[in-house]
């Protein structure tokens, strides 16, 4: 068979492009560490590469939110935790004002130190978020959330609770709403309150009182009105008022520290009672723990004088105390729920850890380089191409010019 010299140099010109091309294709999987480099190379596993690509891209977007979550999460838990030991500082001085050798002075200096403490408590409810928003407006994050009133405080900002998607199928909430933190603080013992009358004369006090029974319980308002008759010794009786319908209950006779039961609640009375001194009891309410601080500021400066005024002095701290444990109660709860959410995102951590290790070892299956192999494949490669770059170059030379 006659080859001509153009074909040879043609079909050998195509044979070392080819030969080369597989040795670059070889060199360029090694220094990838990649046996797919184009979809052509494997169109099922690259498909299949892309999905399991998306997929990690986005647990590693995940990762990423439940770091920002984490990092929100302990800035709350730190507020909640600075709101926690100021009312348990306040809690201690209204214990501390309700010793009965106190002096105006000693309560007025007891007053501005709880106005201390209320601007502590301000500076704790807008606290920033580190981002130039607050931590506890909701949704209006760039809100002030609260302000200072007459009556306590203003809470500017919504009920709502920022959330950030932390896996698959979890959303996990970045912060709590002012308003559920620090306002809804139920009042009393958390299902009905006791107060003596401001207009009392007596030096009759009131317990919180407890449930008795639970399936009796009405929810509706009653008034306790005492009477001193004027015999000798004088008896002291009441009666019940349903403030709701207005049904009077029958006169009782009243004995001190006797407990008082009826519709599921029980409480005692302890003191003397003037004529006319009056008691409520009603379902406890939602009430601001600046309003319940800013209450004992003026109750610890009004007058105390005699027996009356400092059985009136006694049933506010009581009352102030009642409610300052319930916000405290509060503020322990949320920050337990806190907590929760940051132990949940522990456990999602590591979930994404081990399903992160899972991608990535499928990524290797579906487009890893066997080292050993590729590298037995370039050293062939280059030995082939050395062999017909060195053939080509003898054949090359080859004609009947050279014997002539």
């Amino acid at each position: 068979m006659r080859v001509s010299t153009l074909n040879l140099y043609n079909t050998s010109s195509n044979q070392l492009n080819n030969l080369q091309s597989a040795l670059a294709r070889t060199q360029m999987q090694l220094s990838t560490d990649r046996r797919i480099l184009t979809p052509a190379d494997d169109p099922v596993a690259s498909a299949r590469a892309l999905e399991v690509s998306q997929s990690q891209g986005r647990n590693e977007q995940f990762a990423t939110n439940r770091n920002s979550a984490n990092s929100s999460l302990s800035a709350v838990e730190g507020a909640l935790q600075n709101s926690s030991e100021l009312l348990q500082d306040i809690q201690t001085l209204v214990v501390n004002a309700g010793n009965g050798t106190m002096l105006p002075s000693d309560r007025e200096a007891l007053a501005v130190e709880l106005e201390g403490r209320l601007q502590d408590l301000f500076a704790v409810a807008n606290t920033s978020d580190g981002n130039g928003g607050y931590l506890f407006s909701g949704y209006k994050t760039t809100t002030l959330p609260f302000t200072a009133s007459p009556g306590g405080a203003t809470y500017q900002g919504d009920q709502g609770v920022r959330q950030l998607q932390v896996s698959d199928s979890r959303k996990m909430p970045l912060s709590a709403s002012g308003s559920a933190v620090f306002e809804a603080n139920p009042t009393g013992n958390g299902v009905f309150q006791t107060k003596a009358d401001a207009a009392n004369k007596g030096s009759a006090i009131i317990s919180t009182g407890s449930v008795a029974d639970r399936g009796a319980l009405t929810n509706k308002p009653y008034e306790l009105n005492f009477s001193v008759s004027t015999d000798t010794p004088p008896v002291t009786t009441y009666t019940i008022t349903d403030k709701s319908t207005g049904t009077v209950g029958p006169a009782q006779t009243y004995e001190a520290g006797k407990a008082i039961a009826f519709d599921g609640m029980s409480f005692d009375i302890k003191g003397v009672p003037a004529e006319g001194d009056k008691f409520s009891v009603a379902p406890s309410e939602k009430e601001s723990v600046f309003t319940t601080v800013t209450k004992l500021i003026g109750d610890l400066r009004a007058p105390a004088d005699g027996s009356s005024g400092k059985a009136a002095l006694t049933n506010n701290l009581n009352t102030a105390l009642n409610n300052l444990q319930q916000a405290h109660s509060n503020v322990l709860t949320v920050q337990a729920s806190v907590g929760a959410h940051m132990k949940e995102l522990d456990y999602l951590d590591s979930a994404g850890d081990d399903l992160g290790v899972q991608y990535a070892a499928t990524m290797d299956d579906l487009t890893g380089l066997d080292q050993v192999k590729a590298i037995s494949d370039f050293s062939q490669q280059q030995l082939t191409l050395q062999a017909a770059q060195m053939s080509f170059k003898t054949m090359s030379g080859l004609s009947l010019f050279n014997y002539l």
